[in-house]
């Protein structure tokens, strides 16, 4: 089986290294060069795509995560037969996923058929992640969606949960997918606006996956196309 291993923080982010020690070191990294962070589902069709090979294993793409997938399926890897995403530094919860280039590329890949995974962290402000910690709850995480049914046209989401160091280890908890918008808060600063929004004040339905994952738990959602 081809596995693939993608994200929109980076080949040389710590998240994928994270995501790549929670599969043992299987699969194949082809993930972008740069960071493409909010990228959403873009794809790149008027300039050439660069790929550059690091090792037999290792391919870093001048494009978007949308892109990575594209080329690993059509040209690098046409037996592809899953795709992990992430694990992104950041939570890709609820609208996000409309944003998120992480979610994009396992869309991608459900576009064609083939089933994937997008992997976030929520991150408490501006708080570093445990990246061993963060393997060891995905590799658990995907222990149990290993024999899960996932329909055609259809992936998971997955979002960890930012704890305190000790805690014991989260619930992980099968929710639907938050509907209430993002915060839309600007200042204005002559004529500029300025994000202000908090992300950690969003509105949340509860028992969305919003509200499980800032409740502590690990918030895993079907998505469907």
């Amino acid at each position: 089986m081809t596995l693939i291993l993608t994200n929109d923080d980076g080949i040389d982010a710590p998240g994928i290294r994270a995501l790549q020690k929670a599969v043992n070191g299987t699969g194949v990294l082809v993930a972008p060069k740069l960071e493409w962070s909010g990228c959403g589902h873009r794809v790149t069709t008027t300039i050439p795509i660069h790929i550059e090979q690091r090792s037999p294993a290792e391919y870093a793409i001048g494009g978007t995560p949308a892109d990575c997938v594209r080329v690993a399926i059509s040209h690098l890897f046409p037996k592809v037969q899953f795709v992990l995403s992430g694990i992104n530094a950041g939570g890709n919860l609820g609208a996000d996923v409309y944003i998120s280039g992480t979610v994009a590329a396992v869309r991608e890949a459900a576009l064609h058929g083939i089933p994937g995974v997008a992997i976030s962290h929520y991150r408490k402000g501006r708080r570093n992640v445990d990246w061993d910690t963060a393997a060891r709850w995905t590799a658990q995480v995907l222990t149990q969606l290993h024999d899960r049914p996932l329909e055609l046209g259809s992936f998971w989401n997955v979002n960890l949960p930012h704890l305190e160091p000790g805690d014991p280890d989260p619930e992980v908890v099968f929710c639907n997918s938050c509907k209430q918008p993002l915060p839309i808060d600007y200042a204005v600063e002559g004529d500029s606006l300025i994000y202000k929004g908090e992300y950690s004040k969003r509105d949340r339905t509860l028992g969305s996956d919003v509200d499980v994952c800032f409740s502590g738990k690990i918030a895993v959602t079907q998505l469907h196309l």
